[in-house]
């Protein structure tokens, strides 16, 4: 398996594995780019000679680094960067989780000429009214006191006390049975949330709806107090040509919940894309 790396606007990027096919990995809140070790030893072992896999961390959640918040066209701009770097002839597959599927989601809008396919995991129409509506009382309530505290996390640790922002933002880590170790995060990962609730940056409320044109692969976990698709969303994603939507047995990091059941899913629904002719 050959691996390498280049830096693109100040983020690494770790491509590994070769072929024609490329597959570029985004997290979310509170990862980094090994949240899909597994999916790339999986996918270069399913895929000999075919695939490539390209992730990279968030600005601003890797550690080593100063914090670096971004706004959504910042991010959307970095993306665009980055896939036309490592794949500049070919469109790309993308494979989002969390905030990553926010993001991802409206590179895929503003650029849907270099992307051949979707695989999102667990965010859906995040933006939508339906969603809102499908939400009970008390899991908006929910949503807006784990969002609010990491938002508050960001302000403290940022321009008051970076330990007290990272004991506050690990706390609610463990309320949310986060499985990355404590001393992985930390309060600059936080920044979505301050951007979300404040509009800093410009905000992420201009966001496009998410209507994924391109062939996609849905799936989400059933075990979460709320969800983040509404039941009209996944009806309208399922009826697309090429897609497939498959909730499982887990929470919200569905890929390290179930990563057999995960991986095999991607797998089948990548090689039914691949033998279709799709790019």
């Amino acid at each position: 398996m050959s691996a390498s790396s280049l830096v693109v606007d100040g983020v690494e990027v770790w491509v590994e594995g070769e072929g024609a096919h490329t597959v570029v990995m985004i997290h979310g809140w509170p990862d980094t780019h090994r949240l899909w070790n597994g999916q790339v030893a999986h996918l270069l072992a399913a895929f000999p000679g075919q695939m490539r896999c390209v992730r990279f961390t968030l600005p601003g959640f890797d550690l080593s680094q100063p914090a670096r918040p971004m706004g959504l066209q910042g991010l959307v701009d970095l993306f665009a960067r980055i896939v036309d770097t490592v794949s500049p002839g070919e469109p790309v597959t993308l494979m989002l989780h969390d905030w990553g599927c926010v993001f991802g989601y409206e590179y895929l809008a503003q650029h849907p000429q270099r992307v051949a396919r979707l695989v999102a995991v667990d965010i859906g129409d995040h933006n939508s009214g339906a969603l809102v509506r499908a939400l009970t009382a008390k899991a908006k309530l929910g949503v807006f006191a784990y969002q609010a505290w990491l938002a508050l996390a960001w302000a403290v640790g940022r321009w008051l006390n970076g330990s007290l922002g990272d004991a506050m933002t690990r706390r609610m880590a463990r309320l949310m049975r986060c499985p990355v170790p404590p001393h992985a995060m930390g309060w600059q990962m936080n920044y979505p949330y301050w951007v979300q609730w404040t509009r800093a940056l410009g905000g992420y409320h201009r966001a496009a709806a998410v209507a994924p044109q391109c062939p996609t692969l849905y799936t989400y976990g059933k075990r979460k107090p709320f969800q983040f698709q509404s039941p009209r969303w996944l009806e309208k994603m399922q009826s697309g040509a090429g897609n497939q939507v498959q909730a499982l047995s887990a929470g919200h990091w569905v890929m390290l919940d179930q990563p057999a059941a995960f991986n095999h899913i991607v797998t089948d629904w990548l090689s039914s894309q691949l033998t279709q002719g799709r790019p």
